[in-house]
């Protein structure tokens, strides 16, 4: 299915996924949320309202990582019991995804990786460490959230999974890795903790009180 032929099934509008790594997007017009196969959109739900957020960005924010552009395409907001958190994913200019997270004026920029071994949820437990591309990393959390709210595209589907055992992991050198426990096996994420203008951001939305750092 391209982009060009794509209607809402709600509402008529036209939708337009931003790449083609998408499964699942959200109406701009009515707020469906839409999952796409091979040959058609299908409403799922419809997108839920935003909790308030300090974050300028927004989708179609661009910006750079490590001389690398991407597109902000959409973004998942989630909860869990110290508060809430944004992740904003990416297209890179190369064609592939890759995700931004964003709490509380902290950063991480992340790519899913493969082929690596990872262990299971009953092995977890904090403060273990776990070796991954010559870097150890340490356990510091094991979170259990819930999908707040989602907009635009993104490469899996959300309506039927809201819930995520997440595992949060940090090597003390400025990286980061995430385990994802929604999928068999755990999808792993392996990041970098960066500064905002560093990321080199633009088309970003107006927030009161909020002024791009000198």
């Amino acid at each position: 299915m391209t982009s060009a032929g794509a209607t809402c099934p709600n509402c008529g509008a036209p939708v337009t996924f931003a790449w083609a790594g998408a499964v699942q997007t959200s109406c701009p017009f009515c707020k469906s949320l839409l999952v796409r196969s091979d040959v058609d959109l299908r409403k799922v739900g419809t997108v839920g309202d935003f909790p308030a957020t300090s974050s300028p960005l927004q989708v179609g924010t661009t910006g750079a990582f490590e001389h690398r552009r991407f597109t902000v395409v959409g973004r998942v907001v989630y909860a869990y019991d110290r508060g809430s958190w944004n992740e904003w994913c990416l297209h890179m200019s190369d064609g592939t995804g890759a995700w931004l997270s964003d709490a509380r004026g902290d950063y991480g920029f992340s790519t899913p990786v493969a082929g690596h071994d990872v262990p299971a949820q009953s092995q977890l437990k904090v403060g273990a460490n776990f070796a991954w591309d010559g870097r150890i990393y340490k356990l510091t959390a094991v979170i259990a959230a819930r999908i707040r709210a989602v907009e635009g595209d993104l490469p899996f589907t959300t309506w039927n999974r809201t819930d995520a055992v997440l595992a949060e992991l940090d090597a003390n050198d400025g990286h980061f890795a995430t385990l994802d426990f929604r999928e068999l096996p755990p999808v792993l994420m392996l990041g970098t903790w960066t500064e905002f203008d560093a990321l080199q951001l633009d088309n970003l939305r107006e927030v009161d009180g909020w002024r791009r750092p000198a």
